[in-house]
C-alpha cells in the first residue's frame, strides 16, 4: 500500500460474504473520499468460474487495479476487477500476505480509517471459521471495525422507497449508537457523529439504564432512584451532557436522545432493525470483547461498527 494513503479497507477471503463486505467498503470509501484497499490474508485460494453475467478478466483487463503478483483468476484479482467496474471512480489497491489472517488484518486496521470484515462465509480466512477471525480483530483492532452480515444490499441502508424514486437516491437510515454513560469516549462518539454526518443521516443515541436487581442495590449504596422522575430526568441529562459538546460541531445532523431500560443487547438488537449502522465501543485497554458486542455482531440487522477507545 501506498504509504499515506487513507483508506477503507476490506479483508477479502473469497466468500461471497466477503465480496458483499467489499461492496459495503467501496461505498463508505466513496462517501469518505477514500482509497479502497482490498487484503487478502493467507494462502490462496482457488477462484470460482465466473458467472455468464460477470465480466471475465480479460475483458476487464484494461480497468483492473494492479496488485502484487496476482494470478489472473485469483480471488483478489476478481474481487478488485468487479468492484472497478461497479464503482469506477474509485481508487481501489489490491494487496496480498501470506501472514496469518488475524495478525495482517489487526495490522491492516491500524493504517486504515476503518477495516470491513463479513460477518460469515463459507470458506474463512485461512482455515480459521470466519466467525473466529472476526470476532479476534474486532477485540483487538486499534481501529472502528465494521462487520457486514452476509446478504447486505445498498437499499438495505436506505430508507424504503415509496414513490418510484430510485434506491440509491433514497435518505439513509439512521445511524445508532450504544452508549454507555460511564464511558462516553470521544473516539466512539466522533465516529458515531462523523459516520451520520457523512451519510447526512440522523444519529439516534440510546442509553440503556439496567433493571434493578432483585435483591434491591447493595447496602450502603444510595444511588438515585430508579424507575422515578429524578432518576429519569439524572440520566436524560448526564446523556445530554455526554453529547453537547459534539453538536455544535455537526450543527446539520439530528440527533435525538433515548433513555431505556432492559439489557443494553436487546435494546440495541430492536434497534438494529431500523438502522442503516449500530455503532458501540469496545475498552482498548486490552484484547476483548463483552458479551453485548459478541451478541449484537451474531444478531444484528445491519452492519455494527466496533470503535475501541481509551
Amino acid at each position: 500500500m501506498i504509504s499515506g494513503t487513507r483508506t477503507v479497507t476490506a479483508g477479502i477471503d473469497g466468500s461471497r460474504t466477503s465480496l458483499d463486505a467489499a461492496d459495503w467498503a467501496a461505498r463508505e470509501a466513496e462517501r469518505r473520499h477514500l482509497t479502497l484497499r482490498l487484503l487478502h490474508a493467507g494462502a490462496e485460494q482457488p477462484a470460482a468460474r465466473p458467472h455468464a453475467s460477470e465480466p471475465s478478466t480479460a475483458e476487464a483487463s484494461a480497468t483492473a487495479p494492479p496488485g502484487p503478483g496476482l494470478p489472473a483468476d485469483g480471488t483478489l484479482d476478481r474481487a478488485a476487477i468487479q468492484l472497478a467496474y461497479a464503482h469506477p471512480a474509485l481508487p481501489i489497491v489490491a494487496d496480498r500476505t501470506a501472514a496469518p489472517a488475524v495478525t495482517a488484518l489487526i495490522e491492516a486496521a491500524a493504517e486504515a480509517e476503518e477495516l470491513v470484515l463479513g460477518s460469515r462465509g463459507s470458506t474463512g480466512f485461512a482455515g480459521f471459521p470466519v466467525g473466529s477471525v472476526v470476532l479476534a480483530v474486532a477485540a483487538g483492532a486499534e481501529r472502528p471495525v465494521v462487520v457486514v452480515r452476509a446478504g447486505e444490499l445498498p437499499e438495505d441502508e436506505r430508507l424504503p422507497v415509496v414513490d418510484g424514486t430510485s434506491p440509491h437516491h433514497a435518505a439513509y437510515l439512521p445511524v445508532v449508537l450504544g452508549l454507555d454513560l460511564e464511558r462516553p469516549a470521544d473516539e466512539l462518539l466522533g465516529f458515531a457523529f462523523d459516520t451520520a454526518a457523512t451519510r447526512s443521516a440522523p444519529l439516534h443515541v440510546v442509553h440503556t439504564r439496567p433493571a434493578l436487581p432483585l435483591g434491591g442495590h447493595p447496602p450502603g449504596e444510595q444511588p438515585v432512584p430508579y424507575g422515578t422522575a429524578e432518576g429519569e430526568d439524572v440520566t436524560c441529562r448526564a446523556l445530554t451532557a455526554a453529547l453537547r459538546p459534539w453538536r455544535p460541531k455537526y450543527p446539520a445532523t439530528p440527533v435525538s436522545e433515548y433513555v431505556v431500560h432492559g439489557h443494553p443487547g436487546h435494546n440495541l438488537l430492536k434497534a438494529s432493525a431500523r438502522a442503516g449502522l449500530l455503532v458501540m465501543g469496545r475498552p482498548s485497554t486490552g484484547p476483548r470483547l463483552g458479551g453485548v458486542a459478541r451478541f449484537l455482531l451474531q444478531h444484528a440487522a445491519c452492519p455494527v461498527a466496533v470503535v475501541p477507545h481509551g
